[in-house]
């Protein structure tokens, strides 16, 4: 079985079609997804979404697209909503200085918050980081030195550093369907190396489809191609990585039982 650790069921096209696109995960082989958590103020319908179905979880945070527009609640409010069953991570939060839609103090200071969040509850901190490698590793050292808090670099595609400082503070990596693309040998490489007990997979869906989907939009389903190229780059079969990426899942998820 595969577990898509990241998709956007609260966005079209795949909130308009979830029975189908649960549907066509389980015949993927697919049995969990967690949903990500970009507005808090959108998070309401997420959780709905969540609490439909055995199959879905879901984060709580702002994006750092989002960072400045969206206001954080009230931390004791925070909190208990991180007590429901179905809320297993706190994020996506973090830095992305390609678009820089918000001012980097801004999402410095929302990442940080963020951070705060994970410590007290011990929920995974899913962190976005794009063109922010230093930035990411100098914040993530700072806040380790603090308290020791888990976390997950999703959709990687930063240095090699990067993913070992993140190895190196307890954190995970996942990939995405940018794995599977022609240009990201780099990413490849990183893949093959990283230890076996630290690594994920995930759709980043309804957004960057894997390379043999090009061109549609992208559900967890596909997260399976992603999976098959990281079996190929570490030389092991599908279903070992599979039980790999799905132990790994749990080990971070405390929350979602086997």
């Amino acid at each position: 079985m595969l577990i898509d650790s990241h998709c956007h069921f609260d966005y079209e096209p795949l909130s308009a079609d979830l029975a189908g696109v649960l549907a066509r995960a389980k015949s993927a082989g697919v049995d969990k997804v967690l949903s990500i958590s970009t507005k808090l103020s959108q998070f309401d319908n997420l959780l709905k979404i969540a609490e439909s179905n055995p199959m879905i979880y879901c984060s709580i945070g702002i994006h750092p697209h989002n960072a400045s527009t969206e206001a954080m609640i009230e931390d004791d409010d925070f909190l208990q909503i991180c007590e429901h069953s179905k809320v297993i991570a706190i994020g996506e939060a973090g830095l992305d200085y390609y678009y820089d839609y918000a001012p980097k103090d801004v999402q410095d200071q929302v990442f940080r918050k963020h951070i705060d969040f994970a410590r007290k509850t011990q929920l995974p901190l899913i962190i976005h980081t794009r063109d922010a490698d230093e930035d990411t590793e100098k914040i993530l050292r700072e806040e380790t030195a603090k308290g020791a808090f888990p976390f997950l670099l999703h959709c990687f595609t930063g240095s090699e550093k990067l993913a070992w400082a993140g190895v190196e503070l307890g954190g995970y990596v996942s990939f995405s369907g940018i794995l599977t693309y022609k240009t990201a040998q780099n990413l490849r490489d990183i893949a093959k190396i990283l230890p076996a007990d630290r690594i994920l997979v995930e759709t980043d869906s309804p957004y960057l489809a894997p390379g043999p989907m090009r061109g549609k939009s992208n559900e967890p389903a596909f997260v399976v191609h992603t999976a098959q190229q990281l079996a190929d780059v570490r030389n092991v079969t599908l279903a070992e990585i599979g039980r790999i990426t799905s132990d790994n899942f749990h080990r971070l998820f405390k929350k979602v039982k086997k």
